[in-house]
């Protein structure tokens, strides 16, 4: 082998070498100080201003063809208990990703966990996103998207959420 290769070589070892050495600090940071959490409420005051009357129109028709039906999702157990979240008929997306409608710090949350959303008759579907430790549905766990019936608790891993009145 000629020198220049073997010098090639050994400096692109040292690069794999220093990549490797990157990823983990990376992730032993992220498993020390977790994921950020940050307020939602002033990301959903600054959405724009076309979608939300498309959205609040929709909402009266919904509320029209089912009697009784939820206006509220409630969050009953784990660290966001007592969270209350207005159902204005838009899917609410649960995980620990930053860009979810309600950010779970929960280390049994996958990324991109689980969506709520309405379907055309009113009622609303939970869905598992391929979520690792699962969703439950009143102790069942989800592999198909379900109606929710109102008080019923749906689990992701300690968090614990209910549809209300």
């Amino acid at each position: 082998m000629s020198e220049l290769t073997l010098t090639v070589m050994r400096l692109g070892f040292l690069a794999v070498l220093w990549l490797f050495v990157i990823v983990a600090v990376q992730v032993i940071r992220s498993d020390l100080f977790g994921t950020r959490v940050t307020q939602r409420t002033a990301a959903r005051r600054a959405e724009p201003a076309p979608q939300q009357p498309r959205r609040q129109q929709q909402q009266p028709q919904r509320g029209r063809q089912r009697r009784g039906a939820p206006t509220k999702l409630v969050i009953t157990e784990g660290s966001l208990a007592g969270t209350t979240v207005a159902l204005q008929g838009q899917t609410i997306t649960l995980g620990r990703a930053h860009d979810s409608t309600i950010v779970l710090d929960d280390d049994y949350a996958s990324g991109r966990h689980a969506r709520i959303y309405p379907d055309r008759d009113g009622q609303w579907i939970v869905e598992d996103l391929g979520s690792t430790n699962g969703t439950y549905l009143d102790r069942g766990r989800l592999t198909t998207p379900t109606p929710i019936p109102p008080g019923t608790p749906v689990r992701i891993g300690k968090t614990v959420i209910e549809l209300r009145k």
